[in-house]
This record gives C-alpha cells, structure tokens and sequence, in this order.
C-alpha cells in the first residue's frame, strides 16, 4: 500500500510516473532515429505533435466510457491528475498525431511507428505504477492468505477497511517491461513497421488477459470489455497481416469464420466475453503459426513472439476450465474441427510449389 499518492506537496506521484514515461519514449526515439535514417530532431518534433494528441484521446476514451461520472460536474474532465487515463485511447491519438506528422514531414509512416514502439511499451511499464499510488486498475479480492503479498496482490481501501486485491497494474506493467526487451533485441530484424506490429501483437495478447482480470474495466454494453476488444481486434489484424506476407491464406477465411463460430458457441454456453475472445484469437494464431511455419518472408523472431503471445493468452484459459470444463471443451473441440478443415489446404498448396 502507497504512504501517499503524492511525491511531495500536492504533486502526485500519477502526474510524475506518466510524464517519465514520456520522458523515456521521447528519449529512445531520439536514439532511434538515427540508425532509422530520420532527419535530425524527428523524435522532438514527433512528441511535440503526440504528447498532446495521446493525453487528449487518452482522457476522452475514458471520458466517454464513464460519461455519467463527469456528467454532473464537466470541469472534472480538466482534472487529469486525478486519475482516468485510458491507454488505447492515448495510443488511438497518438497514432492520427504520427499520421498527421508523416503527412506533413513526408515521412515514412512505418518508419515513424518503428522509432517510438519500444519507447511506448516502457513509458507504458513506467506509467502503470501511477495506478500503485492512485489504488486503481486491480483485480478481484485475494482470499486466499498464502497469496495475500505484494507482487501478486495490494491492498485496496473498501469501506474503512484494506482488502487484497490482485495487483493488475504490476502484471500488466512486467508484461510491457518483457515487450520492450524484446521489441529493443529485435528492431534491427525485419523491414520497415515490423517492430511496430510486434508491439501491436505483444501488447494486445497481454491486455486482453490483465483486462479480463480487472474489476474496474470499461464495458460496451453489460459484459464486453472495450479495452479487451480493441486488443482482439488489434492482434487479429497481425495475424491476418502475417499470414498474407506468406502468400498461403487461403484458409484465413476459414479460421475467421471458426473464431466467429466459437464466439457464437461461447455465447450459448454461457462462457464470459473476455473467454470467447481468447478462444477465438487462440484459433486464429494456431493457423497464423501453421501458415507461417515454413514461410521464408516472415523472421522466426516474430513466429516465436506469436508462440509467446498464444501462451500468455492460454494461460487465461485456466480459471475457465476449473469452473466451466465441459464448455470449455466444446469449445476447443470445434476449434480443432475447424482448424482441422482449414490445414487440409496446405498439402495442395505445398504440392503446387514444387512444381
């Protein structure tokens, strides 16, 4: 439990830990855009246009999500410090800023996203701390006593009293220190916008599990995470992108077409949202790595980033099958079926290449 949410006076300690973030960003890209042939400055410049952008879409994100909360007392929106910044809406804005700028610069795109997508993931492990000092972003309780200990859980205030709660914000913040070392070791590998898409790819297998585990998530309707949505639809657009760089998708559509059936199934079954997702992106990656297993223009770097990112995916699965099994299985038995149907293709695809 935090002494105080506030570094010294009434500065707090939320305000200090996102701006070091950007601090570190800003400063990586610096060291980036050389090796990356950008013109002198082009990480300055480039955070000039972000920082304000990524802070106004990270505060409106949350904003419209939690719209009864400020509408009341509108002037709260101003009120920053205070907590209520989500990140995909920081990274939504930040992404039309460095869009906008390599319009303006004639600028690479790819390039652009390659230069900040390290720095990004470490801002984003320096910055979840500010959720430690603010008591925000945790789990459920932790009744058990044998796991009532930090990392794996904090103390939360409920009603005059201090509960454990999982400690979200620390597995979410050593998921992205862990994509950073490997966004860093492999950003000289590849072509131009690849280190972004490992970003892409790693950042959203990890959300879409911390997110499920949250209890103060925000939802589009009564039970769909946004934050988890956005996450599966960011790594499924990798995916795709991967699997057409292999010229070998003829059975994408059949993968699309299973992970929309085991939605469907998982709907029927009663199984939660965040589950139905993780099992239809698990199907998806298990062609992805099918399809990519003997493809010569993707790095095996990034087949054993998707194999890390299907792991940390399935690890979610296990609460699942303690409490529903028999769903579960379902599940995964008509994934294998399609999945099935969907490899039957690369025998005639293999054969065509030989000849």
């Amino acid at each position: 439990m935090p002494a105080s949410r506030y570094l010294f006076g009434a500065l707090p300690w939320y305000s200090v830990l996102v701006v070091g973030g950007m601090l570190a960003a800003i400063l990586l890209a610096s060291r980036e855009e050389k090796r990356l042939g950008l013109p002198k400055d082009t990480a300055l410049d480039l955070a000039l246009t972000v920082l304000p952008l990524g802070v106004l879409g990270a505060r409106l994100y949350y904003v419209a999500f939690q719209w009864p909360a400020y509408a009341a007392d509108p002037l709260r929106i101003l009120r920053v410090w205070e907590g209520g910044l989500a990140i995909y809406g920081g990274i939504l804005g930040g992404m039309l800023a460095v869009l906008l700028f390599a319009r303006m610069r004639r600028l690479s795109l790819a390039v652009l996203l390659d230069s900040i997508a390290p720095g990004v993931a470490l801002a984003q492990a320096i910055g979840r701390w500010g959720n430690f000092f603010n008591m925000e972003a945790y789990g459920a309780a932790v009744t058990d006593p044998r796991l009532q200990f930090f990392p794996f859980a904090v103390l939360i205030p409920e009603s005059g009293v201090y509960v454990w709660h999982q400690a979200t914000f620390f597995y979410e913040s050593l998921w992205n220190l862990l994509v950073f070392a490997a966004l860093w070791s492999l950003r000289r590998r590849g072509r131009p916008g690849d280190t972004f898409l490992r970003y892409t790819l790693l950042y959203g297998a990890g959300r879409l599990v911390v997110e499920g585990l949250r209890t103060d998530s925000l939802y589009l309707g009564e039970t769909l995470r946004v934050s988890q949505a956005l996450a599966a639809c960011a790594v499924l657009a990798v995916l795709a992108l991967l699997i057409f760089r292999t010229g070998k998708s003829r059975g994408l559509s059949a993968a699309l077409t299973g992970s929309l059936a085991v939605l469907v199934i998982a709907a029927l079954l009663g199984l939660d949202a965040s589950l139905a997702l993780t099992l239809a992106l698990l199907l998806c990656g298990a062609y992805a790595l099918t399809a990519l297993r003997r493809a010569q223009a993707v790095e095996k770097a990034d087949i054993a980033l998707l194999i890390c990112a299907a792991a940390a995916d399935a690890l979610s699965l296990l609460p699942a099958l303690r409490q529903r099994p028999t769903a579960v299985c379902v599940c995964f038995s008509v994934s294998a079926v399609l999945l099935a149907a969907a490899l039957r293709l690369f025998p005639r695809s293999r054969r065509a290449d030989r000849r």
